[in-house]
């Protein structure tokens, strides 16, 4: 009998600690093979490469773990890996840790979701895994921890397949996340995203900050809020973007001819 296969990725580069984190989290359940970004890809969303070839090159192989460094973007990773790396369908795609929370409207921009998604329309069961900490020394220790906890959960039972989770840890340590919760993203937007500054030539340029402006501070059952209360946020988004509510009260108010 097979052991099982756990496909690995991320958009912070296949140097990145969270990759680490995330590869030791995944030890215990199988054969790992990860193919992660050659260098940080962090905003990058479901972004192909399409105007240049994409690369790929082994790092690392040992029993049980394979690392592979790719030029292209978290959805490269993915796409080329299946094509290409894996003989079979791997059992679980886990992507991350990210360094920094993906939670809110930020779900749109990230890497990590996208190959997250990605993985999902490959069929395979694919969670993504972020630390609300942006720091590269940041301690991963609480998120290996719970998110074996995850992990087992979802192999005892299966999430749907045309879904994929969005787990969220909070910047704390092991004995005070407080446990988990199943939530839904929260609402909110980016604001004040670039700071305006000149360069020693005299020339303007502008570099991307932004303020995370939450639209719904006091929702208890939402992703942002959740985190800042101590909980690992566990959110089940799908592919399909469709608003069926919309869709059914433009039928009615547009009534296009057949």
């Amino acid at each position: 009998m097979n052991k099982r296969l756990i496909f690995i990725t991320n958009d912070d580069g296949y140097q990145a600690r969270g990759l680490a984190a995330l590869i030791e989290m995944m030890r215990p359940y199988g054969d790992i093979v990860a193919v992660a970004p050659k260098d940080a890809q962090s905003g990058m969303s479901g972004a192909l490469t399409v105007k240049t070839p994409v690369r790929l090159r082994k790092i690392k192989e040992e029993p049980g773990l394979s690392i592979y460094a790719c030029s292209g973007t978290p959805a490269d990773c993915v796409k080329l890996a299946m094509n290409h790396v894996f003989t079979r369908k791997p059992d679980l795609l886990v992507s991350g840790i990210n360094h920094g929370a993906n939670t809110a409207i930020s779900v749109i921009y990230s890497g990590t979701l996208a190959a997250a998604a990605e993985g999902t329309l490959y069929e395979i069961p694919s969670i993504g895994f972020s630390l609300d900490d942006h720091s590269p020394a940041a301690d991963f220790t609480a998120c290996v921890l719970y998110g074996r906890m995850i992990i087992d959960r979802a192999l005892q039972a299966p999430f749907d397949k045309n879904t994929f989770l969005n787990v969220n840890f909070p910047d704390l340590p092991c004995n005070e996340i407080k446990g988990f919760k199943l939530c839904r993203q929260n609402r909110g937007a980016w604001v004040d995203e670039f700071e305006k500054r000149t360069d020693p030539h005299g020339f303007d340029y502008y570099w991307m900050t932004g303020v995370f402006q939450n639209h719904e501070e006091e929702a208890e059952d939402a992703d942002e809020n959740v985190i800042n209360a101590g909980y690992v946020a566990i959110v089940p988004h799908h592919l399909d973007m469709t608003n069926y509510r919309e869709l059914e009260r433009l039928k009615e108010i547009w009534r296009f001819e057949e």
